[in-house]
């Protein structure tokens, strides 16, 4: 669980890790249990190789804040989903009301709601951990 006292950092963190990928983070908010990031991928990395290295990377860093962290993970799988530039504004005030959002509907519902939206096919079994 990301513990409120280190979200801030974990963002600041998590812009260098999409820096260092030569992509651009534009948002990044969350809860105790997920983050929704708003990244303009570069031409040099793909989506995988980004959030492998955002998993990695941050979960390393986030083990380092201390002893409560240590038994820290992300799960296996991720979505992502592409959005345009016209839908930029839209997407930055959902990310930043994640906090509000999630006191009426809870991160799996959320999901398989994004899921059932954009018609991808999913399995129950394959899909949490």
């Amino acid at each position: 669980m990301i513990k409120p006292e280190i979200e801030e950092r974990l963002f600041g963190y998590i812009h260098g890790i999409v820096e260092n990928n030569k992509s651009k983070l534009i948002a990044a908010n969350g809860t105790a249990d997920h983050v929704h990031l708003l990244i303009s991928i570069g031409k040099v990395v793909s989506i995988s190789e980004l959030v492998g290295d955002i998993k990695r990377d941050s979960s390393a860093w986030i083990k380092e804040q201390g002893k409560n962290n240590a038994g820290f993970y992300w799960q296996e799988g991720y979505g992502a989903f592409s959005v345009g530039q016209t839908e930029d504004q839209t997407v930055i005030k959902y990310i930043a009301n994640q906090k509000e959002h999630h006191r009426t509907k809870d991160y799996q519902t959320e999901f398989r709601g994004f899921l059932k939206k954009y018609r991808i096919p999913y399995d129950e079994r394959y899909v949490w951990d």
